[in-house]
């Protein structure tokens, strides 16, 4: 028994997944550190909380829009070189930020470039390196991957929001651009292209199986694979139930509660780094939500796993603005609202590989990605302009409360229209 795990921990494709998961907690820390910034930005420059939201919002939006075409490209130039590409995007974008001194400037860095860049390292990736590595516990290793968003918050916020202790902003550039910087060597030499270039076969493939690697589009056809793809997928109506929960999903996490929830929490006399520690502990439990979906996953019907985690959602939300913001019920909120973060994130994958097959998935998943993160860019906006113009926030978590348990219904709706499990794609 400790032979085979030795052997397990040895595959490349661990080394691989490991490497992975620690790109998506620094692009998940990037795109974190938005949040902890939008006070000190507000006090040092005097730019409006509407305006800091919307370089939130368009950086959220650009993270999804870019998904799709980066797994083309990933198809194309391939993972590594993707990568690369984007966490040098990311690390030069944030720097770059250190001189800015007009709100386009944060615009233009964190709002564009740091949300083109981050969306090259985001949940697309994750399915291309699952898909092309993994043979058999696939639930299992997107879940690892997915959780390691929630890994960011939980490494990256609390220090994050402790450098902001002061009003300080650009020591949190100074970090998050660093990070990303620094990583691209281990990109470099630990992740090969294929398992064939380091002479391995996927984890959980027979020594004799024979699986060349998919030839590569040119890098120019990276826009027309990704369009036609889904040009394809449009036509099922699958996809827009996975793209219209997906748009609540994330407007009741990255948008919502990613976003404001250190402000709102602000609103009630609670310090930042007190705040930031209620998104580490959701980080914390979203490590084992998440990573405890993929197995699920694995196992049980996808659908009936999503109608558990947006019901608990959108329960948790409606019930948070009438909590007496106590320590108690600000954790008990925190562990339940945690568990279920990003557990969205496997049983979507699942359905979209058993609908549209494996070649195909990534690219789906990348833009039904993009429907999470159009619902990210209205919750980071909108709930902004709620606070702004109403003086709380209160009606955006109820409003996010009540779409999460709308998406249970819907996919409650599938599962009574075809209560049949889904049968695995060949």
């Amino acid at each position: 028994m400790m032979n085979a795990t030795r052997a397990v921990l040895r595959h490349r494709a661990i080394v691989v997944l490991g490497v992975t998961f620690v790109a998506l907690l620094v692009s998940a820390g990037v795109r974190s550190a938005p949040s902890v910034m939008m006070t000190p930005l507000h006090l040092h420059f005097g730019w409006p909380i509407a305006t800091i939201s919307t370089t939130s919002a368009l950086g959220i939006l650009l993270y999804g829009l870019v998904g799709p075409f980066a797994a083309a490209l990933m198809m194309s130039l391939g993972i590594r070189r993707t990568m690369m590409g984007g966490l040098v995007v990311m690390g030069l974008a944030t720097l770059a930020s250190q001189g800015m001194s007009q709100s386009w400037h944060y615009l233009l860095t964190w709002g564009v470039f740091s949300g083109l860049g981050s969306g090259a390292v985001a949940s697309v990736l994750g399915a291309a390196i699952v898909a092309r590595w993994f043979a058999r516990n696939q639930g299992l290793a997107m879940g690892v991957l997915s959780a390691s968003t929630a890994t960011g918050s939980l490494i990256f916020l609390p220090v994050l929001a402790w450098l902001t202790r002061a009003g300080a902003w650009l020591p949190v550039v100074q970090v998050v651009g660093t990070a990303c910087l620094l990583l691209v060597p281990l990109v470099y030499w630990l992740v090969p292209e294929y398992p064939a270039d380091a002479g391995v076969q996927r984890f959980g493939e027979g020594a004799d199986a024979a699986v060349p690697p998919p030839p590569r589009a040119r890098a120019r056809d990276a826009i027309g694979l990704a369009l036609g793809t889904l040009a394809r997928a449009a036509q099922v109506p699958m996809f827009w139930l996975l793209f219209g929960t997906f748009f609540i999903c994330g407007l009741t996490t990255n948008g919502l509660v990613g976003t404001h929830l250190i402000s709102f929490c602000g609103d009630h006399g609670i310090a930042p780094v007190a705040a930031a520690g209620l998104l580490s502990t959701m980080g914390l439990f979203d490590l084992i939500g998440t990573t405890a979906s993929g197995w699920l996953t694995d196992r049980y019907d996808p659908r009936r796993l999503l109608v558990a985690y947006y019901a608990l959602r959108g329960v948790s939300l409606i019930v948070l603005p009438w909590c007496d913001f106590g320590t108690a019920s600000l954790a008990v909120f925190a562990v339940f609202f945690g568990l279920d973060w990003i557990a969205t994130v496997p049983p979507t994958l699942a359905l979209a590989i058993r609908t549209f097959g494996v070649r195909d998935a990534a690219v789906v998943f990348g833009w039904i990605n993009v429907g999470h993160q159009l619902g990210a860019a209205t919750a980071a906006f909108g709930a902004g302009l709620v606070r702004q113009h109403v003086g709380r926030y209160d009606p955006a978590f109820v409003i996010a409360g009540v779409l999460g348990v709308a998406a249970a219904g819907l996919m409650l709706a599938t599962i009574a229209a075809a209560p049949g499990k889904m049968a695995a794609s060949a």
